[in-house]
């Protein structure tokens, strides 16, 4: 059967960002069925919208809808799933990967789904998980037009702006140039924060302070006040920004350049990964900024 439109979706990943986005799908009514990793994570969301089916495999959940959203962790996650769709996807079929992967697995991945004239459409987020919750996430699309233009109206649902930056793999190579910013910001927010109360400052009143001024940004606003209280809820994890700058660090020796500061980061993430701290977000930073010398 040929789809020339999409009418119904499904979702496979229910974690920290797919949770709340697949919230949104199913609160316009566009969301037909969900499958996790986690059976518990799953159910609880069948319970919390009715109507919503959940599904024990990814080849169940690809028989009953049209556009198929994905949000896991790892490209041999995407790749797994993608696989499992082999030889069931019918033509006009739709694919949105959500997650952060190489933009060579996008491709891969939209080569083996377009063999079977299947679509696809790598789609990264950012924005965090309050843009999740707020559905104000900022999404940036690589795929042919006529294909995000079909997606629209889902995507819509969970963001605040949508941008089309190319071909397959484009939104994947901007989310790595958005990764490589958050390290930037990490680092110095963390170490401004840690020096601002080695000089005795009052944190409150500081962050306060700068946060109306040029050096204001979302990660001081969002994590300033929490990281100064050591309180480090995720967020975004530190094992998967290690992750995702492991792929830039990747892309930038390909491309034959130095991106110093997200090295630093890594090593530093690395430090905190094997103090135990690879399940808090990335404001635990903060930790390593605060020791002495």
């Amino acid at each position: 059967m040929s789809r020339t439109t999409l009418e119904t979706a499904g979702f496979i990943g229910l974690g920290a960002m797919g949770y709340p986005m697949a919230s949104h799908l199913a609160k316009q009514g566009l969301l037909t069925a969900v499958h996790n990793r986690s059976h518990a994570r799953s159910s609880l969301f069948v319970e919390e919208h009715p109507g919503v089916s959940l599904v024990g495999s990814p080849e169940e959940i690809l028989d009953r809808v049209d556009v198929v959203f994905l949000c896991v962790p790892q490209d041999s996650d995407v790749l797994g799933i993608v696989e499992k769709f082999s030889g069931g996807i019918s033509e006009g079929q739709m694919v949105i990967d959500c997650s952060t992967i190489n933009p060579e697995t996008a491709v891969t991945v939209a080569k083996l789904l377009q063999e079977q004239k299947g679509a696809f459409l790598d789609a990264p987020v950012s924005g965090g998980v309050e843009g999740a919750k707020s559905g104000r996430l900022s999404i940036m699309v690589g795929g042919g037009e006529s294909d995000v233009n079909r997606a629209k109206p889902f995507l819509e649902t969970f963001s605040g702006q949508i941008l089309h930056m190319g071909p397959v793999g484009s939104g994947q190579s901007a989310k790595a140039v958005n990764q490589v910013m958050c390290a930037g910001i990490n680092q110095a927010v963390t170490e401004a924060l840690a020096f601002a109360n080695r000089l005795g400052l009052d944190l409150e009143k500081t962050i306060e302070a700068i946060r109306g001024g040029a050096a204001g940004n979302w990660f001081l606003e969002k994590r300033g006040h929490t990281m100064t209280q050591g309180n480090f809820k995720p967020g975004f994890k530190v094992r998967l920004h290690q992750k995702d700058l492991s792929i830039c660090l990747a892309l930038a020796s390909a491309a034959g350049i130095e991106i110093p500061l997200t090295r630093l980061t890594l090593e530093h993430y690395d430090l905190l990964i094997s103090e135990g701290h690879g399940d808090e977000d990335i404001s635990a930073l903060y930790r390593l900024k605060g020791r002495t010398s």
